[in-house]
């Protein structure tokens, strides 16, 4: 392990940093935004415009890379992002934040994706599980960190967004003095929504779900949990405290989903979240012990749902369109989450605070719906089906070059399709529709066929 650790320990230095800097500034928002007594359709439009930030970035970063290096645009991006942080110290006005946060998303999902292309240039085919767990700790231990530091530094002053340009300026010495080569450039994962569509819905739908809740968690906890009268120390250990508990329910999740239909379990885990947010969404005034409890319950299940639909996704999705499933649940994800602050936002501002959980139970309880293990038909399942489980941190800290780290992505297609020009001609269509699609009718007798229901 050490010999692992010791040639990735920049990169992963360089995402922790950003990862406080990135957590500590979306709490800070939040907390500064309710203590003004800001509507809390403006604390989700501030995360909604994050996360289109992070989309953006992404259509926009491989041409970046492309135009100036890695190094340059790791360096450029990391200013950018620096001074957009310092800008919101200087203006009040708040579409001008709106503005900013974009800008912000933007540019660390370009870092993201200097970062990811430069693992993957170092990594050996045999150590890419190894190098993505690192990479997906040091996320998770970032953001937490950025949290704690609202414990030691309660008030919020321009002293905290200071401290988050710091974490951004600190992020680029270990790039920008690197003596490596520059990484091969990559393209863009190619795109291909209508297959998608029709062969995984299920996992979509579970993706889509998950950023509608994960971002709205993000965006409006902090303002939720000041809004039940938590000091700003308290709000950080909240905060913190669930945040760990995504990282800590990773590896019994993989545990899990190895043994289990992950279908089953996805919507298992959708019921347990609906169930545990109820305290939080009927209540108005919560007692703080039942409020670090409940939220460190729904916590555990709501990080476990990405990951979940990205191994059950690979699980009916061949080899060689891996990479381009991954850049399609990313920007899934990321569409979820660009939608979810605003509405929840909305709902909080018309209903009160509690909506926040009431509107994570309604999605839960939407997910419990809409996924049906007894639907799967498994007709385009892969022959090593159930692939390893490999924890996976959320578009909040990754890029569609994660794709190149996933160790169920074969090496040899991420060379294939990333580093060459991607084939503009449209896949075609899949045969047959599979998870939760209807099954086809029988050419001869027209009438539907039937298939095996989910794997046991």
């Amino acid at each position: 392990m050490r010999q692992i650790w010791k040639p990735f320990r920049a990169l992963y230095f360089a995402s922790l940093m950003m990862l406080i800097g990135s957590g500590l500034l979306s709490t800070y928002l939040g907390l500064r935004l309710a203590a003004d007594h800001v509507d809390s359709l403006w604390v989700g439009a501030l995360m909604a415009a994050n996360y289109f930030g992070l989309v953006l970035g992404g259509k926009i970063g491989h041409r970046l890379i492309a135009r100036v290096g890695h190094i340059r645009a790791y360096s450029a991006c990391a200013g950018i992002v620096g001074a957009a942080v310092l800008g919101h110290g200087l203006v009040d006005w708040l579409p001008a934040w709106i503005f900013l946060r974009v800008i912000v998303g933007l540019g660390m999902m370009c870092q993201y994706m200097v970062i990811e292309s430069w693992l993957n240039e170092q990594a050996e085919a045999s150590q890419r599980g190894t190098v993505f767990s690192g990479y997906m700790i040091a996320s998770y231990l970032g953001l937490v960190l950025g949290q704690l530091i609202l414990v030691m530094h309660p008030a919020l002053g321009l002293e905290l967004l200071m401290l988050v340009a710091l974490c951004f300026a600190l992020c680029l010495v270990p790039v920008a003095l690197t003596r490596r080569i520059h990484p091969a450039p990559l393209h863009p994962a190619p795109m291909e929504p209508r297959f998608f569509i029709k062969r995984v819905p299920q996992s979509l739908s579970t993706v889509l779900g998950a950023g509608l809740i994960i971002g709205s968690f993000y965006g409006l906890a902090p303002l939720y949990a000041s809004q039940q009268g938590l000091s700003t120390e308290q709000v950080g250990l909240f905060m913190g405290s669930c945040i760990f508990a995504g990282l800590l329910v990773q590896w019994p999740l993989g545990w899990l989903s190895d043994r289990y239909d992950r279908a089953l379990l996805i919507r298992c885990f959708a019921l347990f979240l609906a169930v545990a947010a109820l305290p939080l969404a009927i209540m108005k005034q919560v007692p703080l012990e039942v409020l670090f409890i409940a939220g460190f319950l729904c916590a555990l299940v709501k990080f476990c749902l990405y990951p979940l639909a990205v191994a059950f996704s690979n699980d009916h999705v061949e080899g060689d369109r891996r990479v381009s499933l991954t850049a399609m649940l990313l920007v899934t994800y990321g569409v979820g989450a660009s939608i979810g602050p605003l509405v929840a936002g909305v709902l909080m501002k018309m209903f009160g605070s509690q909506m926040l959980y009431a509107f994570f139970s309604f999605f839960a309880l939407v997910l419990v719906w809409r996924i049906r293990p007894k639907a799967v038909t498994n007709l385009h399942q892969v022959d090593d089906a159930p692939l390893h489980h490999v924890a996976m941190p959320d578009s909040m800290s990754s890029s569609p070059l994660v794709a190149c780290l996933d160790p169920r992505v074969d090496e040899q297609v991420v060379q294939d399709q990333m580093h060459s020009p991607v084939n503009p001609e449209p896949s075609p269509e899949p045969e047959a529709e599979t998870e939760t699609t209807p099954p086809p009718e029988d050419p001869d007798t027209g009438r539907e066929q039937s298939f095996t229901e989910a794997r046991p």
